[in-house]
């Protein structure tokens, strides 16, 4: 995962206020304690620190492929 597909995941899940909030302050304990954005800062994989926050958030599992894979379980 690029770290622009990352922040599409943030803005189509959260909106774009509340992701640059939650980047900001959302802590994340698995990665040591650090924000969302601070956990980026230090290396660590963007798909990591999106699945700790989808985690953390309790996204559902069928969004967090974002918008345009919520209805792949459901194609025939």
């Amino acid at each position: 995962m690029r770290l622009t597909h990352f922040w599409e995941l943030m803005n189509a899940e959260f909106g774009p206020t509340y992701a640059a909030h939650l980047a900001s302050s959302h802590v994340l304990s698995v990665l040591g304690g650090r924000t969302v954005q601070g956990a980026l800062d230090a290396g660590e994989h963007p798909r990591l620190v999106w699945l700790a926050l989808c985690d953390d958030m309790d996204v559902p599992m069928e969004r967090r492929l974002g918008p345009d894979h919520r209805d792949v379980g459901q194609r025939r």
